[in-house]
């Protein structure tokens, strides 16, 4: 039994908690593998934060342009009727300036020029945020379109 036994004077012999030279310690591939999945981690979350913020922004200047769409032609619809004073296309764009949109087009058409069409335009990214000419981008805009007057017949 004597010459089964490993001690400090037998090759080989290594004390618990220390290393012999040239040995790699044990798991030394893996070491750092925890910092380069919690970057990734971090990574692909930013990519879904950033990700459901464009979506949110595209949905909001979509709301806003059709809401000042539909008030923009409203309001022109009673000016056309003559409920309230001024002419129906200057009307829908002080209203379209009130909140905040772009009105791009308003037509007065119908058999007695009350019924009124406009089209409106909302930048999706807003200009203290990101300026898409000064990076080379086509402008991002929502864009909707109102009808308000009589029904039809």
């Amino acid at each position: 039994m004597t010459g089964h036994r490993s001690g400090p004077e037998q090759p080989g012999f290594a004390e618990r908690g220390s290393r012999r030279e040239g040995s790699p310690q044990c798991g030394s591939e893996q070491r750092g593998s925890g910092t380069v999945l919690a970057l990734g981690l971090i990574l692909v979350l930013l990519t879904l934060l950033a990700a459901v913020h464009a979506v949110s922004l595209v949905a909001a200047s979509s709301a806003q342009a059709a809401r000042g769409a539909d008030l923009s032609a409203l309001a022109a619809a009673d000016a056309a009727r003559g409920l309230t004073s001024g002419s129906p296309c200057a009307v829908a764009e002080i209203v379209a300036d009130l909140n905040e949109v772009e009105l791009t087009r308003c037509t007065v058409t119908g058999d007695d020029g009350t019924e009124v069409i406009v089209e409106s335009a909302v930048p999706i990214l807003p200009g203290d945020l990101l300026d898409p000419n000064s990076l080379g981008l086509p402008e991002l805009t929502s864009r909707s379109a109102a009808r308000a007057g009589p029904p039809p017949p």
